[in-house]
Parts: C-alpha cells; sequence; structure tokens
C-alpha cells in the first residue's frame, strides 16, 4: 500500500545487527558443518595419540637374555579350557612349537569348555604324571581341588589368562601367569578410541559382567575413556560371552535404534563380539570401514586380523602375542625344572591396525625365538 516508505530500524535491531557482525569477524566463528570440531580434551588427546603411537610400532624384543640351558627329558600337558577358543589354541600352537625346540614331550588335553569337562582334564593330566601342567585359560579356582593336588604333587602349575595378574601367584598356587597387564590393554584400547576420534566420540563399550577379569576389563575402559571431556558413553553392554552369538545382532539392531549417527566408536572385552556384530551393522547398511569404528581389546585372533585387514567391521585389536606365550610358557617351565624363579617377563601392548598389520594374521615381537633358542642352547 505504501511502495515509497522505508523501513526505519530500530536501536535495537542495530545493536543485535552489530553483535552479529563483530562475533562474525572473530577467529572460531565458521559454522559451517564442513569445519573439524575442536577436540574435547586436547591434554588428554595428545598423551592419547602418543601412546597409540609408541602401541602401533612394532616392540623390539625386551624379554630375557638369560636363564638356564634347556632341561632334558620333560614332558608338560596342555589342559585348555576349549581348543575352540582361538586364544586358547594359538597359546597351544605356541607350546608345541616350543617344545620341539627344547626337545620336550607335550600333550593338549581339551577341557570343551564346560566345568565338568574342565576339571576332568585336568584330574586325567594329573594321573599322568607329567613334569608340568599349563591351566590353559580357565580360572583355576574352579578346579580347586586338581590345584591342590598338583601342588602336592609338587607339579609347577603355569597358566595361561589364568589369573588377573602376570607372573607368580601364591593363592591360587601357580609358579607364573603368562599374560599382558589387563590395565595396559584396557587404557590402550581407550586411548586408540580417543586418539582415532579427535577426542569426540560416542562409544559403545561390551562386556561380560559375569566374569570378574572382563568385567575388570571393562571399567578400566570407561575409565580411561572419562579422561576425555569430548568421549560421551553411550552404552556399556553386558552379553555374556558363551551367549555373544545370539544376542550381540538384536543389541546392536537396538542400540543403532537408539543413537544412529551418534555412536561411532565401540572398544569390546573381546574381538568375537565383532565377529557377532557385523551382521547387524551391515543389515542397517553402515559400512564396514566404520563408523562404528570398533577396536577389541582382546586376543587379537586370526578372524580379527582379517577383519581389520579386509576392512570388515573392526578397525583395531590389542592382541596377545599368542605364539611369544606358548614360548614363554616353556621357557618358565625350565626355569622351575632346574629350581630358578620365573623371568617376570610380561609382553608390551601392541595396537594393530591395517595400516600396520601388513596382511598378517597375528602378532608377536621380534626376535623371541633366536632369544629363547640362545638361552636353552638349542
Amino acid at each position: 500500500m505504501f511502495p515509497n516508505r522505508r523501513t526505519v530500524p530500530t536501536a535495537a535491531a542495530l545493536t543485535a545487527l552489530a553483535a552479529v557482525v563483530i562475533a562474525g569477524c572473530g577467529p572460531g566463528s565458521d559454522t559451517s558443518s564442513t569445519e573439524t570440531p575442536k577436540a574435547g580434551c586436547p591434554a588428554a588427546l595428545e598423551e592419547a595419540k602418543a601412546a597409540v603411537r609408541k602401541a602401533e610400532a612394532d616392540a623390539p624384543w625386551n624379554g630375557p637374555t638369560s636363564g638356564p640351558t634347556a632341561v632334558s627329558g620333560k614332558t608338560i600337558i596342555y589342559v585348555a579350557q576349549t581348543m575352540t577358543n582361538p586364544g586358547v589354541a594359538g597359546a597351544a600352537n605356541g607350546v608345541t612349537e616350543a617344545a620341539k625346540v627344547i626337545g620336550w614331550n607335550v600333550r593338549v588335553i581339551d577341557g570343551g569348555g564346560t566345568p565338568a569337562g574342565i576339571q576332568a582334564a585336568f584330574s586325567q593330566a594329573i594321573a599322568l604324571k607329567p613334569a608340568g601342567i599349563v591351566i590353559g585359560g580357565f580360572d583355576p579356582h574352579a578346579t580347586s581341588q586338581q590345584v591342590a593336588q598338583a601342588n602336592a604333587a609338587d607339579i609347577p602349575l603355569i597358566g595361561w589368562h589364568a589369573v588377573a595378574s602376570p607372573g607368580p601367584s601364591q593363592r591360587p598356587k601357580l609358579f607364573s601367569n603368562i599374560t599382558t597387564r589387563v590395565e595396559d590393554v584396557a587404557a590402550i584400547s581407550a586411548d586408540w578410541v580417543i586418539a582415532h576420534s579427535g577426542g569426540n566420540a560416542g562409544a559403545v563399550v561390551f562386556t561380560d559382567a559375569s566374569i570378574p577379569f572382563a568385567k575388570h576389563k571393562s571399567d578400566l575402559i570407561k575409565k580411561q575413556l572419562a579422561t576425555c571431556a569430548g568421549v560421551k558413553l553411550l552404552a556399556d553392554e553386558n552379553i555374556p560371552i558363551a551367549d555373544a552369538s545370539s544376542r550381540t545382532p538384536q543389541a546392536v539392531s537396538s542400540l543403532l535404534s537408539r543413537f544412529g549417527d551418534e555412536w561411532t566408536h565401540s572398544a569390546a572385552i573381546n574381538d568375537l563380539y565383532f565377529a557377532d556384530a557385523a551382521p547387524a551393522l551391515s543389515a542397517a547398511g553402515k559400512p564396514g570401514s566404520g563408523p562404528p569404528f570398533n577396536v577389541g581389546a582382546g586376543d587379537g585372533d586370526a578372524s580379527a586380523f582379517q577383519r581389520i585387514n579386509s576392512e570388515h567391521f573392526q578397525a583395531a585389536t590389542v592382541p596377545e602375542p599368542l605364539s611369544l606365550q606358548g614360548w614363554q610358557i616353556v621357557d618358565e617351565f625350565n626355569r622351575a625344572f632346574a629350581g630358578r624363579p620365573a623371568s617376570g617377563y610380561v609382553a608390551p601392548v601392541h595396537i594393530a591396525t591395517a595400516a600396520n598389520s601388513n596382511g598378517a594374521t597375528s602378532w608377536d615381537p621380534s626376535g623371541y625365538r633366536e632369544a629363547y633358542r640362545k638361552i636353552w642352547g638349542r
């Protein structure tokens, strides 16, 4: 109605406009969607990046270089929790390989993954009166009667992932327990999430709270994630390992429904969760290369490496050096037979990704075979 009339801005409008202009001239004023978000924890991010760089590098041998020469004519028995567990089987293969070098006999007795089967296998091992017995991947407290019998018969026991801490144990009585430090494994897994995400992530942790060791590991992962304010813990999924194949796909579908693209990273106490998560992630149209980007805080069996190398719903793992640990078990037995103390060696943690695995399906520090051969005189 009034084509020649101009609207005069009010004083308030002018003030607001000036504030916008001034703000637009300042640093960090670009709010476009392509801007990389600032790290939610600059100091923690730098520490995580440094830790991951160190863990991704190939570790030179830093284990024992001296010890008793080979004691001859020994037979040891590896009592396995179940040989279908890739970690248990990998360590058993390492024991068998090292025993051939040192000149011993090895027998593997499979517990079949059940309490009754493990107890029966352990009892059978004791009855054979070997020089030593390996507790391969099961809780010795669940076989306390057999442990007491072996102790009474002066049969040295060496655990592989039998108790929470590496080294000698008094309760239960083990000459040594071979494992990486759970604190180190948990911390580097969380650090990988922090570093990979640039300090901004929506994280899910998968655990089995029915296993105290596993729950402790996941608690440590969450504690380390919490050092970065930019990492939000979206969910703590408690799925028993025995039920992982049936429950993980459903849990993943639920997580995708609840969080969508907010879910960027995952850490699990065992790589197997991601084998079971893959079908649900694929069905939802998620790319195998991520997100979510998944890191396994344990084992690093061949199937985990295959998923990582093919970018199939797993980006990284913190592998146990399974072959090395088998060789270490033999060396620790040799020290026990010679009346020497345990070596005290604990393998370093390592982060394996497609970028540094070079297509391999396992990881071990370099030089351990040569070092043990030299010690044993073989």
